[in-house]
């Protein structure tokens, strides 16, 4: 294809990834009102367990009611029309690709998909605990305001953070696929990585939530051997083949 074939057709599925986007986010506009319900949660249990005279959502302009639906509505249909744009940017790219490139390629994507919402599942429920903690060192009778911007921006980090966190074994996998390291050299690793993820879920939950830290910590550690697994096996497997080439006659 020529230079202005590809921008033609890069026109296209941008405006078809864009299209989905817009649809995703209308429909995702329309249930915003029990996901604010679901994350206020948290906020509803302090003032119950804490006796404050009043905590919730502060909203200080005529526009910040609307302002945080949109902001909702983009992050999820963001996450609802994936399916149509992640395939947009898949066909663009594919057609450059090798087929052994492909194939790494699903196999990325197939796994870090998954990891991704597993980590903000376990965000999720780890979420509730560090907000409470938090919480607690507001003074007793004193009221407490969450400001809707701050809270969603704290709470939406927190998810996308512990996501990410979850699928670099994937990273560690695809790098060994590509003879940067092998298998033996990430289990070599291993005593930095229990620090990095003790470390990381120590950043990332209150200092006072030992059970947070605890949960977000094991799950790194055995999604990072996971990957050495699956990595001393490719390894293994690519050994049987060079053994194997190395068989036939005049393979040298």
């Amino acid at each position: 294809m020529s230079l202005g074939a590809h921008l033609i057709e890069l026109r296209k599925r941008l405006f078809i990834g864009a299209a989905a986007l817009v649809v995703g986010m209308i429909i995702a506009f329309i249930v915003t009102e029990p996901i604010i319900e679901l994350l206020s949660v948290p906020i509803r249990t302090i003032a119950e367990q804490q006796g404050r005279e009043y905590t919730g959502l502060n909203f200080t302009t005529v526009t910040s009611g609307f302002d945080l639906r949109m902001r909702i509505a983009f992050a999820i249909g963001l996450l609802i029309s994936a399916p149509v744009w992640l395939w947009q940017v898949w066909a663009f790219i594919m057609p450059g690709l090798t087929k052994k490139e492909t194939q790494y390629t699903w196999g990325f994507l197939g796994a870090a998909i998954p990891l991704f919402f597993g980590g903000c599942t376990v965000a999720f429920f780890v979420l509730p605990h560090v907000i409470e903690i938090m919480a607690g060192f507001v003074p007793t009778g004193m009221a407490q305001f969450f400001d809707y911007s701050s809270y969603y921006d704290f709470v939406f980090k927190f998810l996308i953070v512990v996501g990410i966190a979850f699928v670099l074994p994937v990273f560690l996998v695809a790098l060994n696929l590509a003879g940067v390291v092998s298998g033996r050299e990430i289990l070599k690793g291993w005593r930095v990585a229990i620090l990095v993820c003790t470390i990381f879920a120590a950043i990332t939950t209150p200092p006072a939530d030992v059970f947070s830290m605890l949960l977000l910590m094991a799950s790194m550690i055995v999604l990072y051997f996971a990957a050495t697994l699956v990595s001393m096996l490719f390894d293994r497997r690519k050994r049987k083949r060079e053994d194997a080439a190395g068989l036939v006659p005049g393979a040298a």
